[in-house]
């Protein structure tokens, strides 16, 4: 069945399958064969959720935004706009995104208090633990806490602001851009950053420091990072 693949595209043939994957491929075996879900129309929602949104997609904008301080100035008035410009709709029509940038003495992070309304077309699936309600009541109540806790320590100069989003508005956060990374193009810039950065609850990840070369004994290159 073309749909099967799914459930085990990354599962290695020497290992047995977990018992969700069992599950998983039982359950959508039943549903096609009782004409209850298309495998075409699964493999298109599947496709889409792996491929054409997804954090890759956030990725692209924030990368855009630090390489062009114009369409930065864009982003910031009309995050909505700003993602078309790109080819990248933020959602379904009538959502407004708004694009929330961090300074050094600003933090921006955002939840959804009432349920686990998400900015789906540039960050794709919202993670388990957006969702969970500790983590919708904790980052409102403990935002510094909740930071600490993904790894984000920050001096206590610097303001956290939480956003909850809504129905009609998602919020994006555009990270700030990592030292040493002025000569770097957009992909490489894309690369640094995180669905956990643009959320808020991380930072872009630092810039490797470039490997040094050296000769070695018998005159020939050698790096070292």
């Amino acid at each position: 069945m073309a749909s099967n693949h799914h459930a085990h595209e990354h599962h290695r043939h020497d290992e047995p399958e977990s018992d969700i994957v069992m599950r998983v491929k039982a359950l959508e075996s039943l549903l096609v064969s009782k004409g209850m879900i298309d495998p075409q129309a699964l493999d298109m929602l599947v496709d889409t959720y792996e491929n054409r949104v997804g954090p890759h997609i956030g990725a692209k904008v924030v990368a855009r935004a630090w390489s062009d301080p114009a369409y930065k100035r864009r982003l910031l008035e009309d995050g909505t706009a700003a993602a078309n410009e790109l080819g990248f709709p933020p959602g379904p029509e009538g959502i407004n995104l708004i694009v929330l940038e961090n300074t050094p003495k600003v933090q921006n992070v955002v939840v959804c208090t009432l349920c686990s309304c998400y900015p789906w077309g540039t960050l794709g699936l919202p993670p388990v633990w957006y969702k969970s309600p500790a983590y919708r009541a904790r980052v409102v109540s403990d935002p510094r806490g909740v930071l600490r806790e993904f790894g984000t320590e920050l001096a206590d100069d610097v303001e956290i602001r939480v956003w909850d989003s809504s129905a009609e508005v998602r919020y994006l956060v555009l990270p700030e851009r990592p030292a040493g990374t002025a000569r770097m193009g957009e992909e490489e810039l894309a690369d640094l950053v995180t669905r956990d950065s643009m959320i808020g609850v991380a930072k872009a990840k630092p810039q490797k420091p470039a490997r040094r070369r050296r000769r070695s004994a018998n005159g020939s290159a050698e790096h070292r990072a």
